[in-house]
């Protein structure tokens, strides 16, 4: 789960959450021919995995919940394997892209994301690159000929992930593959070039708001729907 901390509040978005947001981009970007099904599925359901462990998501002993990038990287490998197999079960195109960005979580995104980085992820470095190497042999070491697709799902991930870890106002612009995001109001932005079908372009995002005074547990907090506006 990605985790915010709004001073009196901690704003909580579930990874599978976090992924239908990358799935409303994919299935509203302008340039169809480059998204085929096989990436609509993979864009859509590259986080499931998480399903399994976010549904009794750890806290702190100060009561923070934690954050995906701080989770127990053995829990996360292991997750991560089963999720590629089931995508891979519905989908064999879908389950590769998938494995590029299981891989890429720990290389960086190849390139794309030099801060990236699981804070747990020296502690067991060994079995990191047990899956690193186990996901690379399927697709040879690097994304290869899938790198337009490879790309595309990372663009669509960051960007949700933006909007995940953030209250989007004027002021904190940021820049993701080329793409020039700048916040006009909360939760409306600008991006230049415009990759989207129709200028304003609506999403929404499902997150939960868990009072720091540890009165509600996270999964029994409501959800609430927050509507994004993409301008060109």
């Amino acid at each position: 789960m990605i985790v915010r901390d709004l001073g009196d509040a901690w704003q909580v978005v579930l990874q599978t959450d976090h992924a239908d947001l990358c799935g409303q981009f994919a299935e509203s970007w302008a340039e169809k021919a480059a998204v085929s099904a096989s990436l609509k599925i993979a864009t859509g359901r590259h986080d499931d995995g998480w399903a399994v462990w976010e549904r009794a998501p750890r806290v702190e002993e100060t009561g923070t919940p934690v954050n995906f990038l701080d989770v127990d990287v053995r829990s996360h490998l292991a997750f991560y394997r089963a999720g590629i197999a089931a995508i891979t079960e519905q989908d064999e195109h879908a389950g590769l892209l998938v494995s590029m960005h299981g891989a890429g979580i720990y290389r960086q995104r190849y390139g794309l994301d030099p801060a990236l980085g699981l804070t747990r992820a020296p502690e067991v470095q060994d079995e990191v690159d047990v899956f690193v190497a186990e996901q690379e042999a399927k697709f040879g070491g690097d994304p290869g000929d899938h790198l337009p697709e490879y790309q595309l799902l990372q663009l669509y991930d960051r960007l949700s992930l933006y909007f995940c870890m953030r209250d989007v106002e004027a002021g904190e612009s940021a820049e993701i593959q080329g793409y020039r995001l700048e916040p006009v109001a909360p939760w409306h932005i600008r991006c230049e070039p415009f990759p989207f079908e129709k200028s304003p372009a609506g999403f929404s995002l499902l997150r939960r708001l868990l009072p720091k005074d540890g009165s509600l547990e996270i999964l029994s907090v409501t959800p609430e729907r927050v509507a994004i506006t993409v301008d060109a």
